[in-house]
């Protein structure tokens, strides 16, 4: 799909999202123009349409004041200050976990060694829900103020994707029970999950909204599970390859991209969607652990140039939970090639992704030694190259930080 064309679908679907739920304001304007057009050379057809069209004029001009009085009966403001983690410690049913930030971006995830482990063992099975994700009434009522926001200056597809009611942790003695999938659309998440960074005021009431205390703290005070979250929960996956001579694929994001722009992403990342969940002969996967790979190889792809055959194989090796995004859920895995840093170099993303990506860019990475230092306590950010510290995203930290401690427990 070409540049124009890709333009086209991101303001269409924008368009087709706001008129979904401002359909009386565009039945005004059709009555409008029905008006218009069924003026005929008679008096009784003059008449009648004049009148329709007047009808159809104070209609429409009712509908526009109200539509103005309602987009304006909203404030939003960016919530500068970090993620108030001490605030709101980890759920209570998580194994040991942590807060692990990086402040120069602003971002904040909830990560759990005990949880990695766990997804080494590829135990957990998957149940997908009938009913699509449905927005809650409170955010269904701000989701026409916040989508304009959030598509300045970026392109927004309202792709389909997949969000998750469950979390994987750790099952005493016994198998997990099936982690709840559902499908969702990628505005259902704009419109949930990243208010994570607004707070939103009514402006006849001055009554605020924070996403972080109404939809992420359970009644303990503390986080609250995927299983009881109230939000589209999208499922991030992002894959780290490495090629036959050890060098990392990284792709610099274009400043299009809606989060993490200008910065070093993994080689593959992006959204689980429900094309994922389906083997090639259209059988329904079962396992977690299929389906995170098939979401992570197929982004690896797009986003590479590099074909299936290029892959030889996808390890699952992380979680963590993604707080400025309404603590949404994130996979993380580590992927073998085939073909050699010369080869990969001189692919290009598909034509789709080329908006997206600035170019790929190859480092020196030595996992092992990595995922040893932090076995030793030194930090995140002493043990990772200074350069993919310093400019890379949020995904492409943590895994790395996943891969390395799986990649160290092997040797």
């Amino acid at each position: 799909m070409g540049k124009l064309t890709r333009r086209a679908r991101a303001k269409a679907d924008y368009l087709g999202f706001l008129g979904a739920r401002e359909w009386p304001l565009a039945a005004s304007g059709l009555g409008v123009v029905l008006g218009v057009v069924t003026i005929l050379p008679s008096a009784v057809g003059v008449v009648l349409s004049v009148v329709a069209l007047a009808l159809g004029v104070a209609t429409f001009t009712r509908d526009v004041r109200l539509l103005r009085r309602r987009w304006a009966g909203f404030a939003f403001t960016t919530i500068a200050a970090p993620f108030p983690t001490a605030e709101l410690p980890p759920p209570s049913a998580y194994p040991p976990s942590a807060y692990l930030a990086v402040p120069a971006r602003g971002t904040t995830a909830l990560v759990s060694a005990a949880i990695d482990r766990e997804l080494w063992t590829e135990q957990h099975t998957i149940d997908v829900a009938e009913e699509p994700y449905r927005l809650p009434p409170a955010l269904k009522a701000t989701a026409p103020h916040v989508l304009p926001l959030r598509a300045r200056g970026r392109l927004l597809f309202n792709g389909p994707i997949v969000g998750m009611r469950g979390d994987p942790l750790p099952a005493a003695g016994a198998r997990p029970a099936p982690i709840r999938l559902h499908r969702a659309r990628f505005f259902d998440a704009v419109c949930s999950n990243e208010l994570g960074t607004l707070r939103i005021t009514r402006a006849d009431t001055g009554e605020e909204y924070d996403l972080r205390k109404a939809e992420l703290t359970d009644t303990d005070g503390a986080l609250r599970e995927l299983g009881s979250s109230t939000l589209a929960d999208l499922i991030g996956v992002s894959t780290v390859a490495f090629t036959t001579d050890g060098k990392l694929v990284t792709v610099r994001q274009s400043s299009l991209n809606a989060v993490s722009g200008l910065l070093l992403a993994p080689s593959g990342s992006g959204s689980l969607e429900p094309r994922d969940l389906r083997t090639a002969d259209e059988n329904a996967r079962r396992s977690l652990h299929t389906a995170i790979r098939a979401g992570m190889e197929r982004e690896l792809c797009e986003e590479s140039g590099l074909t299936p055959r290029d892959v030889r194989e996808t390890k699952v090796v992380g979680f963590a939970r993604w707080m400025e995004r309404g603590a949404k859920p994130e996979f993380f895995g580590v992927t073998e090639l085939a073909v050699d840093s010369a080869e990969v170099a001189a692919r290009r993303p598909v034509s789709g992704e080329r908006l997206y990506s600035a170019g790929l860019t190859l480092f020196d990475v030595d996992l092992p030694a990595i995922g040893t230092a932090l076995a030793g306590g030194v930090p995140l950010s002493e043990a990772l190259p200074h350069r993919i510290w310093e400019d890379g995203s949020l995904p492409l930290l943590l895994a790395l930080r996943a891969a390395a401690a799986w990649q160290a427990a092997r040797v």
